[in-house]
C-alpha cells in the first residue's frame, strides 16, 4: 500500500524525524502540488548512513552548523526536530509545469532525507542508468565520497596502503583501491563481519584494531610504514594508531567527520619528525588542483561506472519498512557488529 494518502483533497506523506538523542518517530505531514520544473517522487528505498547520520542519531552533531550547505534541503542548522538523510531512490510519479512528459516513472536518486514521498526540482534529481537496480543505485553518495577519497589520496604504483574502517564507505574505498596495482592493502575493523567484506576484495589482510599484537602484525606487514593511510573509523581516537602507522613522509587522509568528539592527539612523537601530512577529505567538494578538469557532474559519472564494477547490493545486511525505522537506527547504534548498510523499504 502506498504511503501517498488523500485526506480531503489534501495530499500527505510520511518522513522520518530525529526529535532527541536515540529519539525517531515517524510523522504524517502535507505536501504540496509541485511547482514549476519540480516533480513528486514516490520513494522506494533509502540507505541509512552509519557514520554522518549516527551521529545525528546520537545528538552528537555540533549545533549552529548547516546541516550539509551543498544541498537544498539540508542547508539549515542541526537541531532537533530534524529529518536527514542523503540517499533516496524512487520513482517520478508527477510532474510540475513546464517538466518534460518524458520524466513521468523514471527511476531517479536524490540527496534527500527518509520519506515516503518528495517534491523536488529536476535538477536535483540524478536518474539511474538504464539497466541499474535501485539496491545499487542507493550506494552512489558513498560511492561518490569513495571516489573523492581515492582522488584526495592519491595512490601510486607500488605503494603501501592502509584503510582503517571497514563500514560502507570504507569498504567501497577498500574496493576502488584494490584495483590499484599496490605493493600492500591492508585493512583494520573492529568487527569479524566487516573484516570477511574486507578480505573477499582482496587485501593482503584484514586486522583486528583491538586485538593483542596487532602492532606486531602490521609491522611485518609494513616494516617502513604505510605510505597512505585513510582514518574512515569515525572514531578519533583512530587517527593516533593512522599516524602511527604511517612511514616518513607519508599521508594520512582523514574521511572520518567526528561531530562534537573530541581527542587528545599525540603530536609529540615521531609525526613531527616523519614529516606526516594530515589531510582532511570531504565530498562536498573537489580538491582545488583539480576543478581545472573535474566537476562534479564528472565525479558521478566516474561513481556510476565504479558500482557497476563495485557491485556493492552485497552488503546490505538489513532492510526495514518506513514504520519500523527506529529499530534500525537501534540496530546500528548498539549492535554495530551485526550490519554493514541498512536501508529502509517503502511499501
Amino acid at each position: 500500500m502506498s504511503f501517498l494518502v488523500i485526506l480531503l483533497g489534501v495530499i500527505t506523506r510520511r518522513s522520518v524525524y530525529f526529535t532527541a538523542p536515540r529519539s525517531i518517530e515517524i510523522r504524517e505531514e502535507p505536501l504540496s502540488e509541485p511547482g514549476l520544473g519540480e516533480a513528486v517522487v514516490q520513494t522506494l528505498l533509502s540507505a541509512i548512513s552509519p557514520g554522518t547520520e549516527l551521529l545525528v542519531y546520537q545528538g552528537l552533531y555540533p549545533e549552529g552548523l548547516a546541516i550539509d550547505e551543498t544541498i537544498d534541503g539540508l542547508k539549515d542548522p542541526f537541531g532537533y526536530p530534524l529529518k536527514y538523510g542523503y540517499s533516496t531512490v524512487g520513482r517520478v510519479i508527477a510532474l510540475g509545469p513546464g517538466v518534460d512528459p518524458a520524466w513521468q516513472g523514471r527511476l531517479v536518486i536524490a540527496f534527500n532525507p527518509h520519506e515516503s514521498h518528495f517534491i523536488a526540482p529536476l535538477a536535483s534529481l540524478i536518474p539511474l542508468p538504464e539497466g541499474m537496480t535501485p539496491e545499487t543505485a542507493v550506494f552512489l553518495p558513498n560511492m561518490e565520497t569513495a571516489v573523492n577519497f581515492v582522488m584526495d589520496g592519491k595512490p601510486l604504483i607500488g605503494e603501501r596502503v592502509v584503510v582503517l574502517g571497514q563500514g560502507i564507505v570504507g569498504l567501497l574505498t577498500t574496493a576502488l583501491l584494490a584495483g590499484f596495482p599496490l605493493e600492500c592493502l591492508v585493512t583494520l575493523d573492529r568487527y569479524a563481519l566487516r573484516r570477511r567484506a574486507s578480505l573477499e576484495l582482496g587485501v593482503r589482510a584484514s586486522l583486528d584494531p583491538g586485538e593483542a599484537g596487532v602492532q606486531d602484525q602490521l609491522h611485518q606487514l609494513l616494516p617502513e610504514g604505510a605510505d597512505l593511510c585513510y582514518e574512515l573509523t569515525g572514531s578519533p581516537a583512530a587517527l593516533d594508531q593512522a599516524i602511527d602507522i604511517t612511514g616518513f613522509d607519508g599521508r594520512v587522509i582523514i574521511g572520518s567527520w567526528y561531530g562534537q568528539k573530541r581527542l587528545s592527539l599525540d603530536l609529540g612523537g615521531r609525526f613531527h619528525r616523519s614529516r606526516i601530512r594530515l589531510v582532511s577529505s570531504q565530498v562536498s567538494t573537489l580538491a582545488p588542483e583539480l576543478t581545472g578538469r573535474w566537476s562534479k557532474g564528472r565525479r558521478f559519472d566516474l561513481a556510476w561506472q565504479m558500482l557497476r564494477r563495485v557491485e556493492p547490493a552485497r552488503w546490505i545486511t538489513h532492510r526495514f519498512a518506513l514504520p519500523d525505522a527506529a529499530q534500525a537506527y537501534q540496530l546500528i547504534d548498539q549492535h554495530p557488529d551485526r550490519s554493514i548498510q541498512v536501508v529502509l523499504t517503502y511499501p
